[in-house]
């Protein structure tokens, strides 16, 4: 199966403060999003899992774009997150074809990421807005890096399309004081202590 991408997108935001005091290293939050069709679009199909196996590039590419948008080094990637948005003529299952796919190609190119990759999906109309929610990379009950992208793309999805989306960050929220286990304090434990 052949996939066909549309366009990209990706969008990097740094943020000194958010009313506090400026931060001395800025948080870099960034998504990337890929405009794919969805050869499901239109019908019900028992077997989409070939879907699955070819969107495994298309991840790996993504993932690879993203960081160099962070600046190219992987080591800088505190959070990140996965989320899809499927045309109308499609089916919310669709999107689940990006677990795998998007989850992994970041982790295989972040290195050492332990925990879960969080993620969010939902059928809609282009421009439809979607909410990544970030963790942080190798432990999910670090408060301190809970956080949200916010991505979507005026004329994606049409009908017949799938809006892909992988987020990153480089760190914590930027004025992170609510508690909690510190990245500091991390153990390993299944990726989530």
């Amino acid at each position: 199966m052949q996939i066909s991408v549309r366009k990209f997108v990706v969008s990097v935001d740094e943020i000194f403060h958010e009313g506090g005091p400026v931060a001395e290293t800025p948080l870099k939050r960034a998504a990337i999003l890929a405009v794919i069709e969805n050869p499901y679009a239109g019908a019900y199909v028992e077997d989409i899992m070939p879907m699955m196996e070819a969107l495994k590039p298309i991840g790996l590419d993504m993932a690879a774009r993203l960081i160099a948008a962070l600046g190219g080094d992987p080591a800088n990637v505190e959070g990140y997150g996965k989320g899809a948005i499927v045309g109308t003529a499609g089916e919310l299952e669709h999107a689940a074809l990006w677990h795998n796919p998007g989850g992994y190609s970041m982790r295989e190119l972040l290195g050492d990421a332990r925990a879960i990759v969080p993620s969010a999906k939902k059928v809609g109309a282009p421009g439809t807005r979607l909410d990544v929610p970030i963790t942080h990379i190798n432990a999910s009950y670090v408060r301190s890096h809970f956080d949200a992208v916010e991505v979507g793309i005026g004329d994606a999805p049409r009908a017949n399309e799938i809006v892909l989306a992988l987020a990153m960050t480089t760190g914590p929220r930027i004025h992170a004081r609510v508690g909690g286990l510190k990245a500091s304090e991390i153990k390993g434990e299944d990726g989530l202590r």
